[in-house]
C-alpha cells in the first residue's frame, strides 16, 4: 500500500485566528475601561473643585458685613474760643468708612452729630458716595462745635475749667453692598464713638468706638 504523501509544511492550528481575535478584543476592552476610569476621575475632580469654589464663595465672598464708620482724627486750625462757661470751636474732622466686603458699599446722604452730655453741639453732613471693596474711605469735614444751645451748668463749667471737653459722635449711613453688579445687600454703617477735646493742646484724644 502506498504511503500517504505528507505535506511539506506543518499544519497550522485551526484556532489561531480566533485566539488572536480574542486577545485583540480583550486589549480593546481593557483600553476602553481605562478611558472610562480616567473620564470618571476627571469628572470627580471637577466636581470636587467646583464644590470647593462654591464653599469658599459662600463663606467669604457672600458673607456681607456692616462697614465700620469711625472718627479717625481731628485738628483745630481756625476758630478756637472757650471760657469757663462756653465754647465755640471749628474742628477739621477726618472720618473713615472701612469696607471689608468684596463688593463696594454705596451709601446715601447722612449726618454725624456731636453731643455733649446728651445734647447736640455740632453736626457734619456727608453726601452720597461709595467706599470701594476691601478698602477704607476717608472723608474730611469741618464741624462747628458750639455751646450756644446748652444751659449753663456746673458740669460744663467743671469740664471747661479742667481743659477737657468730653463728646460723643453718632451716625448711621444707610446703603447697599454691590457685588459683581448683580447682587445687592442692604447694610448700614453705624458710628458710636466717645472722644475728648484737649483744650490746652488743641487736639482730640481717647477716641473709642463700638
Amino acid at each position: 500500500m502506498a504511503e500517504k504523501e505528507q505535506s511539506p509544511y506543518p499544519l497550522v492550528p485551526t484556532n489561531g485566528h480566533a485566539r488572536s481575535d480574542e486577545e485583540s478584543d480583550n486589549g480593546s476592552a481593557e483600553l476602553r475601561k481605562k478611558k472610562r476610569m480616567k473620564c470618571v476621575a476627571y469628572i470627580v475632580a471637577f466636581a470636587v473643585f467646583q464644590t470647593i469654589i462654591i464653599v469658599v464663595f459662600a463663606l467669604f465672598v457672600m458673607r456681607f458685613k456692616s462697614p465700620k464708620f469711625r472718627v479717625r482724627d481731628a485738628s483745630f486750625v481756625s476758630t478756637f474760643n472757650f471760657t469757663n462757661a462756653s465754647f465755640d470751636l471749628v474742628m477739621d474732622t477726618q472720618f473713615t468708612i472701612k469696607n471689608t466686603n468684596f463688593g463696594h458699599f454705596k451709601y446715601e446722604h447722612g449726618s454725624v452729630t456731636f453731643s455733649y452730655d446728651g445734647m447736640i453741639v455740632g453736626e457734619a453732613q456727608l453726601g452720597e458716595a461709595r467706599a470701594r471693596a476691601r478698602s477704607t474711605k476717608k472723608v474730611d469735614r469741618l464741624v462747628t462745635l458750639s455751646s450756644s444751645d446748652l444751659p449753663t451748668n456746673s458740669k460744663l463749667t467743671s469740664d471747661l475749667g479742667g481743659g477737657i471737653l468730653p463728646l460723643t459722635s453718632n451716625s448711621k449711613l444707610d446703603g447697599k453692598i454691590h457685588l459683581m453688579k448683580v447682587i445687592k445687600k442692604k447694610k448700614s454703617a453705624l458710628m458710636d464713638c466717645t472722644l475728648e477735646v484737649n483744650l490746652g493742646m488743641k487736639k482730640i484724644q481717647n477716641v473709642q468706638c463700638k
